[in-house]
């Protein structure tokens, strides 16, 4: 049936991939091939060192470089990364955060480039610029761990950026506040609403008191904050949480700053749908999750996305492949353009179970915010580890739930016999690989582009940002002035180390508990960790490590938490551990076991490397357990390289993992 001529169709949201990965080159082809299969924006996923500030022949880069998005090491990195592509006509989405300034500012300077090639005003091309930059820091510290900086300084990167864009890029959105990965790490629909609104409360207030933006502007920067949001499977309670998102903001701007223009106070937000929620166990049921959790954030036309970009089938499993990133991108396309979703108002106007769950979102976050507020502000709460030990609580009640089956996940818990997955058939290459050679090509180029600069120039740009860094300028002209001097991120990153220094952010392990977990399960591994310490003459001590870059700590805090809970003595330290630190301090501990979280793809390079430095070191005997995402034949290349064992996403079962490590001690003994 035609499209009825009296009814205003909504437009479509922004469609994206996120998408990035091996080299700039490499990228460029992909980013090409989406586009031309009708995604509508770009969303550029960069790699760890480029996230953390590290160039490809740092140390602790190792392993890293091109594995969970593509390395941008300077203005030769963005020049390729965007040939042929005008950033004019662009939407470009760029999940960076600690170095969001430098990545922002080698876009910039490409599109001033391009068109100075073109003849064309930059000012003007400048201006047209559309599109994010994360650069929420505050959940950086409580979830994704890819910080650099202490919180005041890293506000005051914001808060440059967000001055200098709506003033010279008035298009661009300087900020998502994102509270995906709040959810991920634990958050409930009210916290992640209440922690999401205090961190846009401390950016708001931070730009307002720099007195960068003039009083009758302020409506103007109101209007740039956008958010980045998380939807689960149980998508009626997803899609109340954004009607809940939507009052609030408009609450909050209107009574908080005096925002008059309802224009500025929209709610605008992007999402992606839950990743950590996909299964390694029968992938395939992964497209109905997305299909739903897609619908928790289109249905409702009064808090629908601006944006949307979905995850893969398989991404449990390791990197998607261009097929699987088009079937994502399909699935929006039939969502907007067969059915006729966008042709009705809010359907859920009116409705008195939505409004009751939506006042009870609200509510909530209410009554959370005030907390928050009266410690400070979301800085104070970051500071005291106050909101992380909230999620970290959080998550590990959903993991009992899930591990008691009170909470039903399709193919882990219940429903779990299956036939064989034709689209994991025997040759299938059921996911991307990334060459190991893109890393040390990365290395000689990163020496290259060094090597062929004007040092003299370079020296002077970073003593500029030095200079400035020492002020209240703002910082976005100063790396302006690095990005056209060829620094490279690790240089413009190091430089800021050194006036800001680093931070470690609170783990929030020692203040949670899995209180309420089967009471017997747990019992009867606390008796083996006690008898076994009893044999040995000493309790049972464990390290938990999360070497390389990876930041998602979600499931190493989760390991933390359960086995104090049994009884093991736990050294955890937090994130962003080299090989060598992490022997260390299993050496100095004594420890009779160490187990290495990694999500991120460098397990082959890493753990091996913490195997070798215990035997190194005297401590060969000390067995070494690996969790993360890991292929079964990794895995059984790690094991035959020394690992004791090796748990993926299937292996759901804390308690039972904490049985198994009893075991390993055992052997070892």
């Amino acid at each position: 049936m035609p499209y009825p001529s009296d009814r205003e169709r909504d437009r479509p949201w922004v469609m994206r991939t996120y998408a990035g990965h091996s080299s700039a080159v490499a990228s460029n082809e992909l980013y090409r091939r989406n586009l031309a299969k009708g995604q509508t924006g770009l969303s550029v996923a960069f790699d760890l060192p480029t996230q953390t500030g590290y160039d490809p022949d740092h140390e602790l880069a190792r392993g890293e470089v091109g594995k969970v998005g593509v390395p941008v090491s300077h203005i030769g990195d963005m020049r390729q990364l965007f040939d042929g592509i005008p950033l004019a006509e662009a939407n470009t989405s760029m999940t960076i955060n600690a170095t969001a300034m430098w990545l922002l500012s080698l876009y910039i300077t490409v599109a001033q480039e391009q068109a100075e090639a073109e003849g064309r005003d930059w000012h003007e091309v400048v201006a047209k610029l559309a599109g994010t930059t994360q650069n929420d820091i505050i959940k950086e510290y409580l979830s994704r761990g890819t910080y650099v900086f202490p919180p005041g300084p890293s506000l005051r990167l914001i808060t440059d950026m967000v001055a200098w864009t709506v003033a010279n890029v008035p298009k661009w959105n300087p900020i998502n506040v994102c509270s995906y990965h709040l959810q991920e790490a634990g958050a409930t629909p009210v916290q992640e609403v209440a922690y999401a609104m205090c961190t846009a409360i401390a950016v708001l207030d931070a730009v307002r008191d720099s007195g960068q933006v003039p009083e009758d502007k302020f409506g103007d920067v109101v209007a740039r904050i956008s958010f980045f949001v998380n939807a689960g499977v149980r998508f009626v309670e997803e899609m109340c949480k954004m009607r809940a998102f939507a009052q609030m903001w408009d609450d909050l701007t209107r009574e908080r700053y005096g925002i008059e223009n309802p224009k500025q106070r929209r709610f605008r937000y992007g999402v992606q749908v839950n990743s950590l929620g996909l299964t390694e166990a029968q992938p395939e049921n992964n497209i109905q999750r997305i299909v739903l959790e897609m619908l928790a954030v289109s249905m409702s036309r009064n808090a629908r996305a601006r944006a949307i970009q979905l995850p893969a089938w398989n991404e449990a499993l390791g990197l998607p492949r261009p097929w699987d990133q088009q079937w994502a991108l399909r699935m929006q396309q039939v969502l907007a353009f067969e059915t006729d979703l966008l042709e009705y108002e809010d359907l859920f106007d009116g409705s008195p179970v939505i409004q009751a769950k939506v006042d009870e979102i609200v509510a909530g976050a209410r009554a959370e915010i005030d907390r928050v507020q009266a410690m400070g502000g979301a800085v104070a709460a970051v500071e005291s580890g106050y909101m992380k030990t909230q999620l970290v609580g959080s998550l590990a009640e959903r993991r009992r739930r899930m591990e008691a089956g009170e909470e039903i996940i399709v193919g882990v818990n219940k429903f779990d016999t299956t036939e064989p997955s034709p689209l994991q058939a025997e040759g299938a290459e059921a996911i991307l690989t990334v060459d190991p050679e893109v890393e040390k090509h990365a290395v000689e180029a990163i020496r290259a582009w060094r090597a062929d600069r004007d040092q003299s120039e370079v020296d002077s740009a970073l003593n500029v940002l030095r200079d400035a860094a020492k002020t209240d300028a703002n910082l976005l002209d100063a790396t302006l002035v690095c990005t056209r001097a060829g620094v490279t991120t690790g240089e413009w990153s190091a430089a800021l180390r050194g006036v800001f220094g680093e931070y470690r952010a609170p783990t929030g392990v020692a203040g949670a508990s899995a209180a309420g977990e089967a009471g017997a399960e747990i019992a009867v591994v606390r008796d083996r960790v006690r008898a076994a310490g009893e044999e040995l003459g000493q309790r049972l001590r464990i390290l938990v490590g999360k070497p390389g870059l990876d930041g998602h700590s979600n499931g190493a805090e989760q390991i933390a938490v359960r086995a104090r809970d049994v009884g093991f003595e736990v050294i955890y330290q937090g994130i962003r551990l080299t090989p060598d630190q992490i022997v260390a301090a299993a050496v100095q501990e004594g420890v009779h076991l160490v187990g290495l979280s990694i999500l991120s793809g460098s397990h082959l390079e890493v753990v091996p490397a913490v195997v070798e430095g215990l035997r190194a070191a005297g401590a060969g005997e000390v067995p070494v357990v690996v969790g993360g995402i890991v292929p079964p034949e990794d895995a059984r290349l790690l094991m035959s390289r020394g690992v004791a064992r090796v748990f993926t996403p299937k292996d759901y079962e804390l308690t039972k993992i904490m049985d198994e490590f009893v075991n390993v001690i055992r052997e070892a003994h």
